[in-house]
């Protein structure tokens, strides 16, 4: 075959696809095509040279090109769609509520529209106009809801679920940061707030809502709880903990029809809600439900929540069973939360260690906290530092040096509000271990020795101590007030005796003295006892004697 044969034929793009293909017609650009595409171009250029204009600080630039952004795209549309922008309403008329979905904005107007709601929170934040920003956030927050719901606008689930807990996520921060100083900005960031999340419950309402999503609107929910928590909202927040409630039993009346990764979710929601309900009623005092909510939250099976919220499930939980005094549970809950707080990754784990020492303690344990190896890979952080050796002080009985690390608030352990409402049962709990070490070998000791082997506290304190020992029924004896001694119960079978622990000539005194006044008692009883015999021996000569009479009487 030639050069001229191999390429005998001429490809025609008029023809080509009639012959192979002659119900297609060839694929051609025309003017609008062009124009739709130059359209979208500018609108993404001006996109990115608003985002340009914002990092340069040319803020107002930056709103003034995101605005833009939103009439060019939604102009676009309207000409796409054929429709007179003169007769066009851009809401959604077959929603009644009152956010309606926005037509004719698309991806691009969405993203304009979470720039200019950034742009307003960072001039909130910068303490510029607190209440024009303000109200710009909620008007611009609601104009991106209404976007994100609207059918046409091609918006992902996904971008949507993103694009709404970022929005979330920095006004929570907002409140957080606010300074608790200046009372204006604090109040207006928690307005600010509750507007967002009304906004953003209403719109995604299962029932009610213009764009239902019953898994963003319980996420919301309790994110909103956490916040009013934060804020001691505590009305407030027990309605949306009823909401999540009547929301919960809903789904538990499908529960029969559940797949193992729905009864999964259902488990970890249950225990997010119940995290909440023991936030709240721990801040209320109300320890009948703290401790119905706590165990209902360790009762659930088969949720996989987070470990931060299990861990301050456990940290509550801890803290219940220290102010009943079941030191025992406390320390297994506390060892619990320390564990989910390290796998989180959060700096709260060195707190949930300080509590666990601090049960270990109370609970008198001989088990030091730090031999588990979870606990042991702190041991060398400043925080911990001052705990271990406060738990060397407590073991070693070292009252001089247990007080002494509290009374310089080494490590900052009296920073914190928990441990100063425990320091009184730490140092009595340290100082009955020392007393009843000082008392073991002795019957009768004086209250001021003990007085100084506790670091020379008030004897009063001293009397304190001892009442409880005996009513606990951790000592036997009883305190002679009058001469400012212990008196030990063994001290009747005899025994060593203290009324002072030092060799001085007192103490020899003291001794000899009891020893005679114990030969003394004994003496004593031997003569009443041959007293008595003498009196009864002496009844019976007379009665003897008497008889003896009569008879020589009779035989005369």
């Amino acid at each position: 075959m030639s050069d001229s044969d191999a390429y005998s034929y001429e490809y025609d793009e008029s023809d080509a696809g009639s012959e192979s293909h002659p119900d297609e017609e060839a694929f051609e650009y025309t003017d609008d095509d062009e124009a739709k595409e130059d359209a979208a171009v500018n609108i993404e250029n001006t996109y990115y040279n608003a985002k340009a204009s914002r990092d340069n600080g040319d803020f107002e630039e930056a709103a003034e090109g995101f605005e833009s952004v939103v009439k060019m795209e939604v102009e676009t549309n309207r000409n796409n769609a054929g429709i007179d922008e003169d007769n066009t309403m851009e809401v959604d008329e077959s929603k009644s509520q009152l956010l309606a979905p926005l037509k004719y904005h698309g991806s691009w107007s969405y993203k304009a529209i979470k720039q200019l709601i950034k742009l307003h929170l960072r001039s909130f934040s910068d303490k510029k106009d607190f209440n024009s920003n303000s109200s710009s956030v909620v008007r611009d927050y609601e104009r991106m809801l209404r976007v994100a719901s609207s059918s046409d606008s091609g918006i992902s689930p996904n971008a949507v679920e993103k694009g709404v807990n970022g929005m979330l996520e920095r006004v929570s921060s907002l409140v957080n940061n606010s300074n608790s100083g200046d009372s204006t900005s604090e109040s207006t960031a928690r307005t600010l707030a509750r507007e967002v999340y009304d906004l953003t419950l209403r719109a995604f309402h299962p029932n009610e809502g213009i764009s239902p999503n019953e898994r963003l609107w319980s996420k919301t929910n309790l994110k909103y709880g956490q916040l009013l928590y934060e804020m001691n909202e505590t009305s407030k927040l027990q309605a949306v903990i009823k909401d999540l409630l009547a929301s919960t039993s809903c789904n538990g009346a499908e529960s029969d029809a559940m797949s193992s990764d729905n009864a999964v979710q259902s488990g970890t929601h249950t225990m997010e809600i119940a995290a909440l309900q023991i936030q709240l009623y721990s801040r209320l005092k109300d320890t009948k439900k703290l401790r119905a909510a706590y165990h209902s939250a360790m009762a659930v099976r088969g949720g996989i929540p987070h470990p931060r919220t299990l861990a301050m499930i456990q940290e509550l939980g801890g803290k219940m069973h220290m102010d009943a005094r079941n030191f025992d549970d406390a320390c297994q809950a506390f060892f619990q939360a320390f564990k989910s707080y390290d796998e989180a990754g959060d700096r709260a784990r060195l707190r949930c260690l300080k509590y666990l020492v601090m049960a270990s303690m109370l609970h008198a344990s001989s088990i030091n906290p730090f031999d588990s190896h979870e606990a042991r890979a702190h041991r060398d952080d400043p925080e911990i530092v001052a705990m271990t050796n406060l738990v060397q002080a407590f073991h070693n009985d070292d009252v001089k040096k247990f007080e002494g690390i509290l009374q310089k608030n080494e490590g900052r352990i009296m920073d914190d509000e928990f441990v100063r409402e425990h320091v009184a049962d730490l140092l009595r709990t340290i100082r009955t271990q020392v007393i009843l070490r000082t008392i073991g070998p002795y019957t009768r000791i004086r209250l001021t020795r003990i007085a100084q082997d506790l670091n020379n506290i008030p004897v009063e304190d001293v009397e304190g101590l001892l009442v409880s020992l005996i009513l606990d029924g951790k000592l036997d004896g009883r305190i002679d007030q009058v001469n400012g001694v212990l008196v030990k119960a063994s001290s009747r079978g005899g025994g060593i005796s203290a009324a002072t622990s030092d060799n001085s000539p007192s103490a020899d005194a003291g001794k000899i003295t009891r020893c005679i006044g114990m030969m003394e008692s004994r003496n004593i009883a031997a003569i009443t006892q041959l007293t008595s015999a003498l009196d009864h021996l002496t009844e019976v000569l007379t009665k003897l004697s008497s008889k003896g009479v009569l008879n020589q009487q009779a035989s005369h």
